[in-house]
């Protein structure tokens, strides 16, 4: 089994997106109204190419991503993308020996545009999303939310993806994705209500695909949320449980703007789990609501013997 970083392209946000500053509406607004940029960051996707077929998580970015609706603030004033047809996800993995017939199933995290750019590629692939998501993300609502559901392919009809399997580890609901269940999704609320993170179980270590459950593992390890999600419980206690699960055993933390996933999915650098940031999740009534209950911290997951990893190169 390998797994591939796909680059789709560069984006720039606001520094105040990475790091939410403030609470509330306070922190909601910062990044319409800061004027400090991030630099540019990586669009991700990654490709696991498991003996079931190949498995994409999130699509990336699309070269119609430099062309926003102009009458939403957010795509006005907020966000940046740098990218050409060709380093879409589509021809980036045409370019690694990997065609569209490959690839079985895409799982998105989420429906940002960011995430779902480059669906039009893989139209024969079967496509997993979660109903919440689907739902928040649909029609004129979701066009107001931020979405843009009207560049959807016409032929876009996903599956909903329900996490129906229990707890796993530390997160509340899951759902395996393989007959031999070495890649399972998880719930990671926050970044959006029902946003949703991939984890591939890599023999004695797991490589956690997060979308934008943080925009760094930096952020991820010091509890920083960021300044667009939904729920500051939520996304903290998703933050808490992350931690949790590589405390309890060596994982490959992936974000999809980090600069360093690739580096790390390259080396295979676990992410580092002092003592002190190895705290037990959801200590609270409201980030254990957050998860949805309280969460199991035994570490019974059993890891899977017998693969790799292998990253694309970063372009």
């Amino acid at each position: 089994m390998r797994v591939h970083a796909i680059q789709t392209g560069r984006v720039q946000i606001k520094a105040s997106q990475i790091v939410g500053r403030g609470h509330g509406l306070k922190r909601r607004l910062a990044p319409l109204i800061d004027a400090e940029w991030s630099a540019w960051l990586p669009t991700l996707a990654y490709a696991i190419e498991h003996r079931d077929g190949v498995i994409l998580v999130d699509t990336g970015a699309s070269a119609a991503s430099k062309r926003l609706p102009r009458w939403h603030p957010y795509f006005r004033l907020s966000v940046r993308f740098d990218i050409e047809p060709e380093q879409e996800a589509g021809p980036q993995l045409r370019a690694i020996g990997i065609g569209a017939a490959d690839v079985k199933r895409v799982v998105l995290t989420h429906l940002h545009i960011d995430h779902d750019g480059g669906l039009a590629a893989f139209r024969k692939s079967e496509i997993l999303v979660s109903p919440g998501e689907l739902a928040i993300a649909s029609g004129i609502a979701g066009r107001i939310r931020g979405y843009l559901p009207q560049r959807w392919p016409k032929t876009f009809d996903p599956k909903p993806l329900a996490l129906a399997d229990g707890p796993y580890g530390p997160f509340a609901r899951s759902r395996r994705l393989t007959a031999d269940g070495a890649i399972v999704a998880v719930a990671t609320p926050g970044h959006t209500r029902d946003h949703l993170s991939v984890i591939v179980e890599d023999g004695d270590r797991a490589i956690f695909i997060a979308g934008d459950a943080s925009y760094s593992e930096a952020t991820m390890l010091t509890g920083q949320i960021d300044g667009v999600s939904d729920a500051e419980a939520a996304a903290l206690a998703t933050l808490g449980a992350i931690r949790a699960f590589a405390a309890s055993r060596s994982t490959i933390y992936l974000p999809t703007h980090d600069p360093e996933s690739a580096n790390r999915l390259a080396a295979r650098r676990a992410t580092p789990t002092p003592a002190s940031r190895a705290r037990p999740v959801a200590t609270t009534p409201s980030s254990r609501a957050a998860l949805g209950s309280s969460p199991s911290d035994d570490g019974t997951i059993k890891l899977r013997r017998g693969c790799s990893s292998f990253p694309d190169r970063f372009p």
